[in-house]
């Protein structure tokens, strides 16, 4: 039976339920001379950055992470995993040095009513992502079941991140876009995009023909009513089209996309094999070229991450560039062999001294 979509793992005690996405690929196969020179690069291999694991504190389960520092402290947003006790929806952990977090609430006490109408059978919510823009904290979000097409990106919004503030307040603005079988893509995975001009851009999708990109009407958070036609950005053309989890930042001359390739969510955790990786273009629209010149349209991407004997799967990554400092992170999520299934938050500093995102 062949699926063609991995959606992210929601809760640890489903992971030996679940049965995602064929075969096992392994998407650097055709890109070891630009994996090489990123190696080169950094002084480190994809797989050698995994090699410490400094975060303490209320750093897992995390799954598909989030980040933003407001005031000197840094905000970050994560999947729901509701059997390993949560009350809420979309936790948000909080911290001041990037390695101790601790717990922070949630955006919603409850699922929104119009998502268990939209998408029957949703438990969780997936993939937020933060951002700020037009005076409010926007946190995008999916809500979908497994091996569903029907999947919809909803929105909330918060005119601050402190709790202790009268004014805080998650509000909820209802659905952005949404899919459902038939359609040549899947609502997963939001990012938000800012460019230099102040235009707003939606970066979305999970296998099928990949990763889309909208206009925004940052007025309303919502799509521009005069948008066009999507943007497609990158895509897998092997077996099925595992490529999701697309992050979009802006640095020197470059726009550079980071993406998720191959399978977050098998049922035996061991043969997951998610790497993150990475293309740039003049454009925020692309055409997205990795090391060796590859178009990510056509199966490109320089792989940053990939397992090793310690850690399996990196990927769900979120690339976050300050404005205001110029400080790159990259967080992402890695599971831990020899123990569970459960995926731990790392944040990585992304050098951008030779032109291309190096992690250290």
């Amino acid at each position: 039976m062949t699926f063609e979509i991995c959606p992210r793992l929601l809760t640890v005690p489903l992971l030996a339920a679940l049965l995602c996405c064929c075969l096992p690929l392994s998407c650097g196969t055709t890109l070891g001379a630009a994996a090489d020179a990123a190696a080169s690069s950094s002084g480190a291999s994809p797989a050698e950055l995994l090699a410490a694991y400094p975060l303490k504190g209320t750093t897992y389960p995390v799954r598909d992470p989030s980040i933003i520092e407001v005031r000197n402290t840094y905000y970050e947003f994560n999947t729901d995993a509701v059997a390993a006790g949560q009350t809420g929806f979309l936790p948000i952990h909080c911290s001041k040095d990037k390695i101790s977090w601790s717990a922070c609430g949630f955006v919603f006490n409850t699922m929104p009513a119009w998502i268990v109408q939209a998408v029957p059978g949703a438990t969780n919510l997936w993939a937020p992502d933060i951002s700020y823009f037009n005076g409010l904290y926007h946190v995008y979000y999916t809500a979908s079941t497994l091996f569903s097409q029907v999947s919809v990106i909803g929105l909330a919004t918060n005119t601050t991140l402190d709790r202790t503030s009268p004014q805080y307040r998650w509000v909820d603005q209802g659905a952005v876009i949404s899919s459902s079988a038939g359609d040549d893509f899947n609502a997963l995975d939001p990012n938000i995009f800012i460019d230099t001009d102040g235009s707003v851009w939606l970066n979305y999708g999970s296998f099928w023909t990949g990763i889309k990109q909208r206009s925004v009407d940052a007025a309303t958070g919502k799509l521009s009513a005069s948008s066009q036609a999507p943007y497609s950005l990158a895509y897998k053309p092997l077996l099925d089209h595992a490529i999701e989890g697309a992050s979009l930042v802006h640095h020197g001359s470059y726009y550079y996309l980071f993406v998720s390739t191959g399978h977050c969510c098998q049922s035996n955790y061991l043969r997951d094999d998610y790497e993150e990786a990475v293309g740039r273009s003049s454009s925020p629209h692309g055409p997205f070229l990795d090391m060796a010149g590859l178009d990510m349209a056509s199966g490109g991407g320089t792989v940053l991450l990939k397992e090793n004997a310690i850690w399996n799967a990196p990927g769900g990554g979120t690339a976050y560039v300050d404005a205001s400092t110029g400080e790159s992170l990259l967080v992402f999520h890695a599971l831990k062999m020899g123990a569970d299934p459960t995926g731990y938050l790392w944040v990585k500093q992304i050098d951008w001294s030779t032109g291309w995102p190096t992690l250290h």
